[in-house]
Order: C-alpha cells, then structure tokens, then sequence
C-alpha cells in the first residue's frame, strides 16, 4: 500500500498556538507532533519511500525536518507543493498521479496530518485493500456522542468488511446529530483508500475538468492557476456509485478546536488540562490551560474556559466557544496584523529563531543553529547585525574571509557586506542577533547561495 499524507492547513482554529506558518500538524504538544504521529502510522504499512506529502513551500521545511527527526530521509520527488491551495481533490489527484506515474496500478491510503488515531486502526485499513479495487473507500468513525462538528456517513447494504455508502450528510444541529447516530451513521473522518485504476475512472466521470488537468501534467504551477477549488467528498464521493465506507472503532479526533483538545489529553483531578506551566487554582474545573512563559498561571472561580498564553497573544474564551478561535484570525488579517501568521518562535531548515523584542528600527532575535547546518551567504540593504555567541562555536564569513566566535564573543556585519552564519560543531549554536536599520523585515535578505534551494 502507498500513502498519501495531506499537510497543508491554514492554522487558524488552534490560533494563537498555531499560526498560517505554524499549522497545528507541526505542534508538539507531547513529544512528537501530530505529523509526526502521522508518519510513523504511515510506516505500519508503507514504506518511507512509499509516502508522499502534499504540502505547500512555506511548510516544506517543517516536513522535511520533523521527517528527519524521525529517523527517516524521504525522497525529495515524494514532497509535493502545490502552489495555491485547491481544497482535498485537486491535492488528492496530485499525489495519486504521482503514486501511479513511479508505480503503476496501487493502492492509495489518503491520511491527514493533524489527526488523531490509534495505530490499530491502521490493520483495519489495511485489510480494506480486499474493497479497493471494486469501491472507493472511505473511513468511518463510530460515534461516541452526537457532535455537530463532522459529517455523517450513512451504511446500507454489508459488503464483507465494509458497507455500501447510502447517504453523505452535512455537518448537522445536535438534534439531527442524535437522529444519526440512532439511524447508525458514522463520523466522516476525511480518511480514504483508492485503487488507483477505479479512482481516475471516477474522476473522470465526476470531474472532468480536473482528469483532464491531470491528463496534461507538465508545470504544476500553470495547472493549479486553472483548479477549480473542489472537496473530495463534494467532487467525487457523494456522486460516485461505487462508494463503500469501512467502521473504525479505534480512538480517532480531527482537533477541530481547542474543545476537541481538552477532550483528549490527560486531566488533573478537577478535570483541567495543562500544558507546561505552573499555576495556581482555586476552585476551578474543566479548563484548558496553556503557557510557555516563566510565570504562573492562575485562575479562581473560573470554570469550562480556554486560557492559551503565548509571548504575543493571549486567548480566553468558554469552551463552547473555541470554534470562533478563526473569526479572531480573520479580523487580524483584514488590519494585515502579522499575530495572524507569523509567530515569534520561526522555523527554518537550518534550526530556528526566536524574536524577542522589536520595532521599526530594531529587532532582537535569538537564534538556533543545529548541528552541520548553515544559513544562506546573504546581504541586507537596510540593516546592520550584531552577533553574540551564547553556546556553542560559529562559523562566520564576512566578504569572503572565515572566522569562528566562541561563546560570548560578537562580531558586526555591516549593511551591503554578503555574509553567512554556519554551525559546523556538534552541538546546537546559538546566538543572539540584534539588527539595527531602516527596514528589519524579512524581506530585506537577498540571497546569493542557499543550501535548501530559497530564492
């Protein structure tokens, strides 16, 4: 079996943990991420050259690095961006084109990146390959109460492992969600597995406009600016007769919003969930808690709340309330607010860095080099740098000539001088960079060789 893993994701419904540039696949809230988790369920029946990752270029890097912290190099042809984001079809499409192009006649299991699942379903899906070839697959979850947040699917006829597909339905209200789950519906968890033969030839039937694009395959670019923005569901799985769903009755969460993450992570005795802080409570229950700051959390009389703390945000709101967490997004990003996108903590195939204080002229940045890892050769137009090792050993050229600063000492790179910071010690770098100028954005970089191909 081949695996297709979805990585895109906006970040917005677990703002302002997650961000445009710091989805919630990539959050580590225990010792892995949810990609991560992903990944290693993938290995259970594919192997890492049989996985391919349908991302985007501004989260390339957080795929590749999370991937390389597993212990696993993927290939490079297996990492496919698209451009613009179409909705499931179009990158569906893209990484079953690809899979039959390198394979052949497969079969393809379609897996979500932000998921939670235990690893046992992972037999029940393989054994699904018996359906493929006849029906396109999709995965059911057996309902553990009414919720209003997924979609229904509706089983008729018993097709050995599975059932014959007899109705899509909606996201609904609570009363229709009870009325499902008393018809024997199941959640639609957004998980699927397709023969690759039978899947085009619905494509085809269903949406011929995007078999056709797919027909033509040259510049991924070009095609992408004429998708049509379409949901696998909505493009092939309601229209398609050959549709059959297999129950899951294994652990299973999309993490919807910070609700759905209060509902699956360990409690203290009144019931609150909290994340790496200290804290102070006094006759408050069933709350979430998150803070990574040097301070503690308190909270009295305070009941069913979510209270996230970052360095530059701040989130309270009644647990009922968290799917509202995009609404906030949205306003940010009509004032073109960056808090929409960006955080201060930024990843980067080199490591990482960190802003810790900043204005229109200035900016303070601690900086994280890993081990073999090297920064593009560079110039600013608009700002000075001032760098200070604080661990390790670093590897600086300025103008072509190469130096190394040891812990606690600096050196200045002055505006227009091309210059590159690398780590060629055993041990994370780390520095604190403070830029001085008229412009300290990042799009002041002009890049003359980078080891990870940026532009």
């Amino acid at each position: 079996m081949k695996s297709i893993v979805l990585a895109g994701g906006s970040g917005t419904r677990l703002w302002p943990l997650s961000r445009e540039k710091n989805p919630k696949q990539f959050l580590k809230l225990k010792e892995r991420s949810f990609f991560q988790d992903t990944i290693l369920r993938c290995l259970e029946v594919s192997d890492i050259s049989e996985i391919f990752i349908v991302t985007n270029e501004s989260q390339k890097f957080f795929v590749l690095g999370q991937i390389e912290e597993l212990g696993y190099e993927i290939p490079k042809d297996n990492l496919l961006l698209e451009p613009i984001g179409r909705n499931t079809l179009p990158a569906i499409s893209y990484g079953i084109y690809e899979i039959k192009k390198r394979f052949g006649k497969s079969v393809v299991g379609i897996f979500s990146s932000d998921h939670i699942l235990d690893k046992n379903a992972m037999v029940t899906i393989r054994n699904a390959e018996l359906l493929a070839s006849e029906y396109l697959l999709t995965f059911g979850i057996v309902p553990t109460s009414p919720h209003t947040g997924y979609g229904y699917i509706k089983p008729s006829i018993p097709l050995g492992i599975g059932f014959k597909v007899s109705e899509f339905k909606e996201k609904p209200d609570m009363s229709d969600a009870r009325k499902y789950i008393q018809e024997g519906c199941l959640w639609n968890s957004g998980m699927f597995l397709f023969d690759t033969d039978l899947y085009f030839k619905e494509l085809k039937k269903h949406a011929p406009d995007i078999y056709d694009i797919f027909q033509t395959l040259e510049d991924v670019g070009k095609i992408y600016e004429r998708m049509p923005s379409i949901s696998i569901d909505y493009g092939i799985m309601e229209k398609s007769d050959h549709v059959a769903v297999v129950k899951i009755e294994d652990r299973w969460s999309d993490l919807g919003n910070f609700n759905a993450i209060y509902e699956e992570f360990d409690k203290d005795e009144n019931s609150n969930v909290i994340y790496n802080c200290d804290y102070e409570l006094i006759n408050s229950s069933g709350n979430l808690i998150y803070s990574k700051l040097d301070k503690i959390v308190s909270l009295i009389d305070t009941n069913n709340m979510i209270v996230i703390d970052t360095p530059d945000a701040l989130l309270v709101c009644p647990k009922e309330s968290s799917q509202k967490v995009k609404e906030v997004v949205s306003n940010l990003k009509e004032k073109e607010d960056v808090r929409a996108t960006l955080p201060l903590t930024v990843y980067r195939p080199w490591g990482s860095y960190t802003v810790m204080e900043s204005s229109d002229r200035h900016k303070i940045k601690n900086i994280t080099v890993l081990p073999k890892k090297k920064l593009s050769l560079q110039m600013h137009y608009h700002r000075s740098e001032h760098w200070v090792v604080v661990k390790g050993m670093a590897t600086v050229e300025v103008e072509g000539k190469e130096y190394f600063l040891r812990q606690g000492e600096s050196t200045f790179i002055r505006a227009g001088q091309k210059h590159r910071l690398s780590n060629d010690g055993k041990i994370p770098l780390e520095i604190i960079e403070v830029q001085l100028g008229e412009c300290v954005d990042e799009n002041d970089i002009v890049r003359f060789h980078d080891e990870y191909g940026r532009t």
